[in-house]
């Protein structure tokens, strides 16, 4: 599979109880193919809260500690909600194959957030390998994302 990401650092994952199964069958089909995984949980598919889980992947992702992110939970805006809180963090819920592209060529998102209750694991696999595959347009897209974040140099 192709990675427009830096190959070098692990791929951060993680989810709450609605999506630990995605979650661990990503993780090793990312581990099959030779990707690093670094998990931050949950661990298990007791009920537990988003956010324990999301910060610690979007951190991750904020402090270059790994490539991107994947993150999963029942409909996947907790999870983005959260994780879009970080500086320097894009992270774009996904149903479906042309909108993982999208969010990579015209948002240089760096963190997917798939929603475990809607969407079969055949298609969550799609849309991450196409995650990981697409690269960054840039041009009139990159000035769009500079204007981003919430800080005095961009008002």
């Amino acid at each position: 599979m192709n990675n427009v990401f830096n190959s070098s650092l692990p791929i951060a994952i993680g989810s709450d109880h609605a999506g630990f199964e995605y979650k661990e069958a990503v993780k090793k089909w990312l581990a099959d193919q030779g990707f690093q995984v670094k998990d931050f949980g949950t661990h298990s598919a007791q009920s537990v809260d988003y956010p324990d889980f999301a910060h610690p992947v979007a951190s991750s992702v904020e402090n270059n500690e790994t490539s991107f992110g994947i993150l999963f939970c029942g409909s996947a805006n907790g999870v983005a909600i959260t994780a879009n809180k970080h500086a320097g963090v894009r992270a774009a819920l996904c149903w479906e194959n042309d909108v993982a592209v999208l969010v990579r060529k015209h948002n240089n998102a760096n963190i997917i957030c798939v929603p475990a209750r809607f969407v079969a694991l055949s298609l969550a696999l799609e849309m991450i390998g196409q995650f990981m595959a697409t690269p960054f347009e840039g041009g009139r897209h990159a000035d769009r994302v500079n204007k981003i974040a919430c800080s005095s140099s961009n008002q």
